[in-house]
């Protein structure tokens, strides 16, 4: 693959504006920005005329699967589907099997990635509630923070004890902790209520009752409250609910708060009301609830009470999804099309194309303070996406999930992802997987 490349009279789309001009890239590295760029002898070139240029996505939330529960996806294969969908980078949660709880078994799944993701990666370090010392032994420039389940979701590694809450929050600044928020006391009372009712045939249509609003706020404000008591830096998950939005404050720059949220493609795109045709299918951790909860976390996204756009990529197979509401697992494969459904949005008119790539890319950079990614800047990584106003219908056929399924199918969204770059080398190309590198472990600015 050429270490030379010019990408030629793209439509850029970069902090809050856009440009037509040339790209030139050498080494992975952006060298040049600019109106009619000189041609470089063995130079790869693409006339990108008409076409939109994108950083690349950076997705805070995934579950990739690896290691344990790779019959459901896998490093190699969720990272290929990712660089499809525009997500050049990724940080993956530390709920596999075995947890990543410790030191080695986190830097384990580095070197698996090392070896086998087409995309550029990091990890959480996992908490539970007996491993504090281990957490403190994460190196904040390495890895992109601590992840604590206050609500237990796939896996078990829910945190329960308040003391050891307060030693985590206390303790482990300034590296981020990042929160999922459920009060497991709410949902297990939930349960209880609906099985004496219908015993173990609850419908799905009750999941965003039993994983309710107030599950939600209660562990949110929670969370909330010990940030603010420790100065933490807290960065809460998928908010799913518009009242935790009250939480949030949307009246410091992004790189002065300490406190921010992440909103779910999911949690944008579908309501309550699809429970009856989706079932399992959009069962989700915390769930998909009403549709005005979903309109009141779009608007949060806009009005920046919510900082990040994310998927939370979490997929189980077909078998699994098809048993029953309580035997189904929660969580569904999302990143090759979060970048394409937030795309729909703004073609609708709800949300314009610079504020996706904040949302998608800046953003995500700022806060968990990625060094040189997430913008189109000369000196910064080449992860870059090209963007054409082609339809696509999601199909089994142009699927690359290892499960093999995903919640779009039959959608027909308007733009194609046409070519993606990871750090300056072209890993997809027209519906194609280009093999033969493999992505980076992101650095942090840390303490920054």
């Amino acid at each position: 693959m050429s270490s030379s490349v010019i990408l030629r009279s793209a439509t850029i789309v970069n902090e809050g504006k856009q440009q037509v001009a040339d790209v030139y890239i050498k080494d992975g590295i952006i060298q040049k920005i600019g109106a009619n760029l000189s041609a470089v002898e063995n130079t790869q070139e693409y006339n990108l005329e008409g076409k939109y240029l994108l950083p690349g996505c950076i997705d805070d939330q995934v579950h990739f699967r690896e290691p344990g529960l790779t019959h459901k996806a896998n490093i190699g294969t969720e990272s290929r589907a990712a660089v499809a969908g525009g997500i050049t980078s990724f940080m993956e949660m530390p709920n596999t099997v075995p947890n990543a709880l410790t030191q080695e078994l986190l830097e384990d799944k580095y070197v698996i990635a090392s070896n086998t993701s087409i995309a550029n990666y990091s990890f959480f370090m996992g908490a539970s509630n007996d491993n504090l010392d281990e957490v403190l032994k994460t190196d904040g420039k390495n890895v992109c923070g601590v992840k604590i389940f206050m609500g237990s979701s796939t896996g078990n590694m829910l945190v329960d004890r308040e003391q050891t809450l307060e030693g985590l929050f206390a303790k482990v600044p300034p590296m981020l902790i990042a929160t999922h928020c459920e009060d497991e006391a709410t949902i297990k009372a939930n349960i209880e209520k609906y099985k004496a009712i219908y015993g173990e045939d609850v419908p799905v249509e009750l999941h965003p009752t039993i994983r309710s609003e107030e599950a939600c706020y209660i562990s949110s404000s929670l969370a909330v409250r010990l940030a603010k008591k420790f100065n933490t830096r807290l960065h809460i998950l998928h908010i799913s609910t518009a009242k935790e939005l009250e939480l949030f404050d949307n009246t410091l720059p992004l790189e002065q708060k300490m406190i921010t949220a992440e909103a779910c493609i999911h949690h944008m795109w579908f309501s309550d009301e699809e429970y009856k045709t989706k079932g399992n299918f959009i069962k989700w951790n915390p769930a998909v609830k009403t549709a005005n909860d979903r309109d009141a976390i779009f608007q949060g996204v806009l009005d920046n009470k919510i900082d990040v756009i994310a998927t939370d990529h979490a997929p189980h197979t077909l078998e699994e999804k098809s048993q029953s509401y309580f035997k189904a697992p929660s969580g569904g494969p999302l990143v090759q099309h979060a970048l394409q459904a937030m795309l729909e949005k703004v073609k609708q008119g709800k949300i314009s194309i610079e504020r996706v790539v904040e949302k998608m890319a800046h953003a995500p950079a700022i806060l968990f303070k990625i060094e040189n990614r997430g913008f189109i800047r000369e000196g910064y990584f080449a992860d870059l996406v090209v963007v054409d106003a082609v339809p696509q219908t999601v199909s089994k056929d142009n699927l690359l999930y290892k499960c093999g399924w995903s919640p779009f199918e039959g959608t027909t969204f308007s733009h194609s992802i046409v070519k993606t770059f990871v750090n300056g080398n072209l890993v997809f190309d027209n519906g194609k997987i280009i093999e033969g590198t493999t992505g980076a472990r992101m650095t942090f600015n840390y303490p920054g």
